[in-house]
C-alpha cells in the first residue's frame, strides 16, 4: 500500500470514529479536542478527513484479487494433483486374464 493511501485510511478511520461517536452519544470528539466544529483546527480536520476519502476511492474500484489475500497453505491445496507416475490414465480399466 502507497504512503499517501494509508495516510488517507487513517483519516478516514478517524473520521468514522469521530462519526460513531457522534451518533452513538452525540459528541463530537474532534470538536472536543481542538475547540468547537467552527475552530480553525478543527475545520483542517475536517477537511484532510474529506481528503483522505477522495483519496480513498481508488480502493473502492481495485479489483481484489483471491490471491493477495490468501495465505501459501490455502493456494497449494487449491491445485492438488492425485495422479501418480503408475496410473494410467487415458486407458480404461481392464482384468488382466
Amino acid at each position: 500500500m502507497r504512503t499517501i493511501q494509508l495516510i488517507a485510511l487513517v483519516l478516514v478511520i478517524i473520521g468514522a470514529l469521530n462519526w460513531g461517536l457522534i451518533g452513538l452519544f452525540q459528541w463530537d470528539l474532534v470538536a472536543t479536542l481542538f475547540g468547537g466544529q467552527d475552530a480553525a483546527l478543527s475545520r483542517v480536520v475536517y477537511t484532510l478527513v474529506g481528503i483522505g476519502a477522495l483519496c480513498s476511492l481508488p480502493l473502492l474500484f481495485d479489483p481484489m484479487h483471491e490471491d493477495d489475500h490468501a495465505d501459501d497453505g490455502a493456494k497449494r491445496s487449491r491445485n492438488l494433483d492425485y495422479a501418480t507416475e503408475f496410473s494410467e490414465e487415458n486407458e480404461p480399466f481392464r482384468d488382466k486374464e
